[in-house]
């Protein structure tokens, strides 16, 4: 006869351990929070975390353990090195193709425009990805093209952070090789308005008859390392639709952000000229 040799009361103990390591994982990751902005005192991370201070210590200590939290004599707790190891590898199999794709969809489904991510290639948009659109409209981009930075929404997208220097050189390039041709001063201050806005429009600029609301999509330190943009012909996208896009758009984008780590209020660098 087989006997039953499993303990009765391990069962509740069992649950009883994983709801304090649940517990502690979770005060140690709002500890993390804590320390966010800078070093934190003892005193006052208890009192901010609601906890006592030797408890606070405890869990202080065993993260500093493990390199999440350094301590500095005088000043407290602040990140510590594994963060940046964790960020940096984070970062390094981030796929912005694979992340985006969800959000392009959802975009392109809402919206029925053909709806495009592209990132900086020297001084041109690289077009990454393309969802088409259910409208009856031919757009000729296509996956791996490279198009103007100054004429095209992407384009202007991933320029907002840039110097207005930066702005003209490239405008200037770009007009005397013919790829556009622009009144520079309404150029340049259609781009002041975009940067304002948070978003760029293609007014016709890059292919006839077809517009485009476009936003930046931001990696966790600020900067725009990629952009979306919606396309359409122009008698779907007249200045009140592209208006109302505007949202759309944008939110499209600070989603894909999001998920690469973005936080909203986090101040972009401001992008050196290149040469």
């Amino acid at each position: 006869m087989r006997q039953n040799t499993s303990n009765p009361e391990s069962g509740p103990r069992e649950e009883k351990s994983k709801t304090q390591g649940s517990q502690t994982l979770q005060r140690g990751l709002d500890l993390l929070d804590q320390v966010i902005d800078g070093p934190v005192k003892l005193a006052d991370l208890s009192e901010r975390m609601g906890l006592t201070r030797s408890t606070t210590h405890r869990l202080a200590n065993a993260l500093v353990e493990r390199g999440f939290l350094t301590f500095l004599p005088r000043e407290g707790y602040q990140l510590g090195p594994k963060l940046l190891q964790l960020g940096f590898l984070a970062q390094s199999q981030a796929d912005v193709v694979q992340i985006a794709r969800p959000h392009l969809e959802a975009l392109a489904a809402a919206s029925e425009d053909v709806v495009h991510l592209g990132r900086l290639d020297g001084d041109q948009a690289l077009y990454l990805d393309k969802i088409p659109g259910r409208r009856r409209v031919e757009i000729s981009s296509r996956i791996g093209d490279r198009h103007p930075l100054t004429s095209t929404g992407l384009g202007k997208a991933l320029m907002l952070d840039d110097p207005e220097a930066g702005w003209t050189r490239l405008l200037e390039s770009e007009r005397e090789n013919g790829t556009h041709d622009a009144d520079p001063a309404q150029w340049l201050e259609r781009m002041r308005g975009y940067v304002a806005a948070g978003r760029a429009f293609d007014l016709e600029e890059n292919e006839d008859q077809i517009r485009c609301v476009a936003a930046p999509i931001r990696d966790a330190s600020g900067a725009i390392v990629a952009a979306i943009s919606l396309s359409s012909a122009a008698q779907y996208m007249d200045d009140e639709r592209m208006a109302s896009l505007s949202d759309e758009v944008r939110a499209a984008a600070q989603k894909v952000s999001a998920d690469l780590g973005w936080t909203p209020g986090v101040k972009s660098p401001r992008r050196p000229l290149r040469r």
